[in-house]
């Protein structure tokens, strides 16, 4: 079975060394200029040169994200920064800017090109046009079914990436302007607001038939059970979501596909453990995950409507509520453990959490 890279989401430095050492084959990573996760913490130049240096000595590549929309004005300080990337000796440059394709290919030829998600690229056209300018590799638009994404890897000459886990925008990849039009913030600027994650009101004939849900936010893709059909697709990286998440986030989830990613090579049965999957879930989820669109049309299915953020997994049930003493009695169905964190749901009303402090 062909060898597909497992590309990681780095965000900060504990990141990266939580990728390299649970099994990361590359990392693409952003430093403090040009990249479209201007929230995460990011890396200056000395974290970045010294995660370049790291990595190199391990085998592990490293790209870097130079993605958002760039401004006439910002040309020359563009120019600086691939300069200075150029001699740091990284593996590849992400980018959706065709000003930035320019400046590579007529100052930097030896620079790799990939073409970001943010491109749109959602046909063997598409592809066939970036290659022809200068991209090494695209990063296809998320709401391809798996077989359109064979099709593209069959004929396009040109290595392929798509995404395996994390987070789905609820517009097409790229083309989402909501961020800039409600909340003043764009998204291929990389201040991306998340309009999806906010509550609205459905209208019917000016009523309302669902008041103030998360009728906008996507649960997380999570695609361990069918790896080997991506695999035998032709996708040549499989690019985990999350450069704003936690060291403990990359690790495990890197941990978990790096695993069935091995076994998918040994030749060995298929099979996942539902422990890895529950894993999967501890770690962040949105109401359980999806298929993302490998495999169908977008539906209700993928919407999380009650919460946009994580909620774990369930770990039990409230058999009794004491008014008197602000007191619950909870029928364990997990084991809880100090350090773990708790959310009581109540239907219509605010949740509420504690903190375990010892055994149970």
């Amino acid at each position: 079975m062909k060898t597909v890279e497992l590309l990681a989401p780095v965000g900060k430095i504990e990141n990266a060394y939580a990728a390299i050492e649970n099994g990361a084959d590359a990392l693409f990573v952003g430093g403090k200029l040009f990249n479209a996760r201007q929230y995460a913490d990011n890396f200056a130049d000395d974290e970045l040169e010294s995660i370049v240096k790291y990595s190199k000595l391990r085998g592990i590549k490293i790209y870097v994200t130079v993605n958002i929309l760039i401004k006439q004005s910002e040309i020359e300080r563009l120019f600086h920064y691939l300069n200075y990337l150029s001699d740091l000796g990284i593996d590849a440059v992400i980018s959706q800017d065709l000003a930035v394709v320019s400046l590579v290919k007529n100052y930097f030829p030896h620079l790799t090109l990939h073409a970001s998600t943010q491109m749109t690229a959602h046909s063997l056209e598409d592809v066939l046009l970036l290659k022809s300018i200068g991209f090494k590799r695209v990063v296809l638009a998320r709401e391809l079914h798996l077989n359109e994404i064979s099709a593209i890897t069959k004929t396009c000459g040109v290595e392929i990436e798509t995404f395996v886990h994390g987070a789905l925008c609820f517009s097409y990849s790229g083309q989402c302007l909501m961020s800039s039009l409600i909340g003043g913030r764009s998204g291929n600027r990389g201040r991306c607001a998340q309009p999806c994650r906010m509550k609205y009101t459905l209208l019917e004939a000016d009523h309302p038939i669902q008041d103030k849900s998360y009728l906008l936010s996507l649960k997380d893709m999570c695609t361990i059970e069918f790896l080997p059909k991506l695999i035998d697709a032709g996708i040549h990286s499989f690019k985990i979501e999350g450069r704003m998440k936690s060291p403990e986030y990359v690790a495990s989830v890197v941990s978990v596909y790096r695993k069935y990613l091995d076994l998918a090579k040994s030749g060995s049965e298929y099979e996942v453990d539902p422990k890895d999957v529950e894993e999967l879930k501890k770690i962040f989820n949105r109401g359980g995950f999806s298929k993302g669109y490998y495999f169908e049309h977008s539906g209700k299915h993928m919407i999380t409507a009650d919460s946009p953020k994580h909620i774990g997994v369930r770990a039990g049930t409230v058999t009794h509520f004491s008014p008197k003493n602000h007191r619950a009695t909870i029928l364990l169905e997990e084991d809880l453990n100090p350090g773990d964190g708790i959310e009581v749901i109540r239907k219509g009303r605010e949740s509420i959490g504690a903190g375990i402090s010892k055994p149970y």
